[in-house]
């Protein structure tokens, strides 16, 4: 039991670390228009609506740490605002299914959405940068729509990783019944 429970830790990390890897060095050669994806909010949605509350804090302080090193500003920024995007999406657990894509794209649609509102809030309009309307007609929803896209590519693949895992544990769970 111990050992599928550190197979999920590891692979978890390693699908943050891949995410990671793909959005600060592939993504940017895939840019259109200066806007990218945001593979790190649909890994930490994802794990948050798959997995629950907790797992999705946890993935989400993790893969918030990660772009806290990438950005370099202050460390626990983008740490905070992932690890309270995975408790709000675990939060849908409950009302999630596998079968139905609809609400994990709005729950990563929102989610990013969110993020953008409040990155711009946090760090330009306490600047006294007063732009909104271009912020969020240039950046904002441009990276949604993007998101969106890639959504309907990596998820599917997400969702089968879990699967397995869950197919793993229930296994590993009837060996002790």
């Amino acid at each position: 039991m111990k050992s599928v429970k550190t197979r999920r830790i590891a692979v978890t990390a390693v699908i943050v670390i891949v995410a990671y890897l793909l959005q600060t060095a592939v993504f940017p050669a895939l840019e259109i228009a200066g806007i990218k994806p945001n593979l790190m909010m649909i890994v930490t949605a994802s794990f948050g609506f798959m997995r629950g509350p907790r797992e999705g804090m946890l993935v989400g302080l993790f893969a918030g740490l990660l772009t806290d090193t990438q950005s370099g500003d202050m460390i626990g920024f983008y740490a905070l605002i992932y690890l309270v995007t995975g408790y709000v999406n675990g939060l849908f657990e409950q009302i999630y299914f596998d079968e139905d894509i609809k609400l994990p794209l709005f729950l990563i649609t929102g989610s990013d959405l969110v993020y953008g509102l409040v990155v711009y809030i946090l760090t330009f309009l306490l600047r006294s940068d007063f732009n909104f309307l271009y912020y969020l007609n240039r950046i904002i929803i441009p990276e949604a729509i993007y998101t969106i896209v890639i959504t309907l590519i990596i998820y599917p693949l997400l969702l089968f990783i879990n699967h397995k895992l869950e197919a793993e544990e229930k296994r590993s769970a009837s060996k002790f019944v």
